[in-house]
């Protein structure tokens, strides 16, 4: 309990009974019944919003699934087309390279 011993507890109480008057006892008693009703309420709330949380996570485990998969695929349609054209670039630009440029409009129709 709280990291107490009851060894500890029990030393706590017996310095408590010495120390507080009897006619104090009912007053400390309705003191810890409210402190402990308190930190069940705390308890409590803080338990139902881990679960609340946790259900939460457990339901967008399956779409974060469907996001990553559904990325993938659409990487993997796009990277395949791009290999291939890496692959075949030296073809590519040797097409490129072999075409006629096309005269500047300044030097079509000017005479030499």
């Amino acid at each position: 309990m709280f990291g107490i011993s009851w060894a500890e507890f029990l030393v706590i109480l017996l310095v408590a009974v010495l120390v507080i008057p009897a006619r104090m006892w009912p007053d400390v008693a309705r003191f810890l019944a409210g402190a402990v009703t308190f930190v069940r309420k705390i308890i409590w709330k803080i338990t139902d919003a881990s679960e609340q949380i946790r259900q939460q996570i457990d339901l967008e485990k399956p779409i974060d699934d469907l996001i990553r998969t559904t990325t993938s695929d659409v990487l993997d349609g796009i990277s395949e087309p791009l290999k291939e054209l890496r692959q075949n670039k030296p073809k590519a630009v040797a097409r490129i390279v072999t075409r006629k440029k096309a005269p500047d409009k300044k030097t079509r129709g000017a005479k030499k």
